[in-house]
């Protein structure tokens, strides 16, 4: 199955599959953190869920904890695509530019999912010029170019939301958050500029990157909207 992003997904983010059935009322997809999962494959294994799932295997290079190198890495990415729930696999952005990296993208469109090549910045907001860079970048290399910085005042959270519609307005498909306290409203407000994905942890406490709303909260913030 493959998901075309044509409209806003609601992603309920955690560790663990057994979380998907509380996710259901307010989610469209469930993203599964392989990285966070004792044992992720295992759980695929199992899965017998309602919502598809959007697998994400965050190296620790780019904030997530996975450690391991980039062919195991990719490789279970690429595994993970073949189970018939799985619409969406994220990659980060430096990854699929890669020899490696192309590859590992051929193959997960071969099993008829989408990427999301993603890039994070957990320290500052670029500049207006980098951040449409970054976005049109992204969104040519994946099916989805998302983009979560650090907001670090209001003025980066506008710049931000500045961007996400300009890149929409090009024509490229994007998601985009602000982290942090000063970015968290984007979380809610991003999609009205054109972000075509959001991710709320299905608990409060459980959040999986700073500034997340929960999944009711963001779910209710986002259709009020």
């Amino acid at each position: 199955m493959f998901l075309s992003f044509d409209s806003f997904v609601l992603a309920a983010s955690t560790a663990t599959l057994a979380a998907e059935p509380a996710a259901r009322e307010h989610a469209d997809v469930v993203e599964f953190r392989m990285d966070l999962a004792d044992d992720p494959l295992a759980e695929l294994d199992d899965y017998d869920g309602t919502l598809p799932l959007l697998v994400t295997n965050r190296a620790s290079w780019e904030g997530g904890e996975s450690e391991a190198d980039e062919e195991g890495r990719l490789a279970s990415l690429e595994r993970a695509a073949r189970y018939d729930a799985v619409v969406a696999v994220d990659v980060e952005l430096n990854a699929l530019e890669t020899t490696r990296g192309v590859t590992a993208a051929e193959r997960l469109r071969e099993s008829n999912v989408a990427v999301i090549a993603s890039v994070h910045d957990f320290e500052r907001t670029p500049a207006t010029s980098e951040l449409r860079r970054l976005l049109h970048e992204a969104a040519t290399v994946g099916d989805v170019g998302k983009v979560a910085v650090t907001a670090n005042s209001r003025h980066d959270a506008l710049r931000l939301l500045e961007a996400t519609h300009a890149a929409t307005a090009w024509g490229d498909t994007v998601a985009t958050m602000g982290m942090g306290e000063a970015g968290k409203h984007t979380r809610a407000v991003a999609p009205v500029y054109g972000s075509k994905i959001g991710y709320a942890p299905v608990h409060a406490g459980k959040e999986t990157a700073p500034g997340q709303y929960d999944l009711e909260s963001l779910a209710h913030l986002t259709e009020s909207l």
